[in-house]
């Protein structure tokens, strides 16, 4: 019986993180959206909240729902083991990050919901990111099983995190770049 519920977890926590990754990159093209002139804005922006709203509430969420009372179902099945390992207790942590992250994530679709967008598509694309680095850690706690190299793993998980975040701004330069080319090349063409 715990081999069915360690699947049906690791499945929707697979489900979770996958809703996690795409909804955000749907708020960036919401975002981006709403710098397109009419009628390309408001196509796009319809389009995009129907995605958001399917994607949100009917995979992310119920994901979330289960990925958790199956991770727990699994924990309590072996309680005294479990929360005596620490990096159970460190998984529980991050996990408990994790949700800060996903309850992050609905305020951003309930305000994108109302035409709110506060966050820059740059800013999204950083945000984005932070479920990775919970991915992460997360499985490589579960996989090796050690926090007894904690100075070794912060130290992974930094760099790992500064190449996420040098990655996005590489990204962004050369994205800008591409556009001031475009620019160019449609004010050389129209002389």
């Amino acid at each position: 019986m715990i081999n069915y519920i360690k699947a049906l977890h690791i499945i929707f926590v697979v489900t979770w993180f996958a809703g996690l990754f795409y909804i955000v990159r749907l708020f960036i093209y919401q975002t981006e959206a709403q710098q397109k002139t009419e009628p390309e804005k408001k196509i796009l922006s319809d389009q995009f909240s129907i995605m958001q709203k399917r994607l949100w509430f009917g995979i992310t969420w119920p994901s979330a729902i289960l990925a958790s009372v199956f991770g727990f179902w699994m924990l309590l099945q072996n309680f005294t083991i479990y929360i005596s390992q620490p990096w159970m207790l460190l998984k529980l942590f991050f996990v408990g990050g994790l949700w800060l992250y996903h309850l992050q994530t609905h305020f951003i679709y309930n305000q994108q919901k109302i035409s709110i967008y506060k966050f820059s598509s740059f800013k999204l694309r950083l945000f984005n990111e932070l479920a990775t680095v919970f991915l992460f850690v997360i499985v490589f706690l579960v996989v090796v099983k050690s926090s007894g190299s904690l100075i070794w793993s912060a130290l992974g998980l930094i760099l790992l995190t500064a190449f996420v975040f040098l990655g996005i701004i590489i990204y962004k330069k050369q994205r800008e770049k591409n556009n001031w080319d475009k620019i160019q090349k449609e004010q050389h063409e129209g002389k």
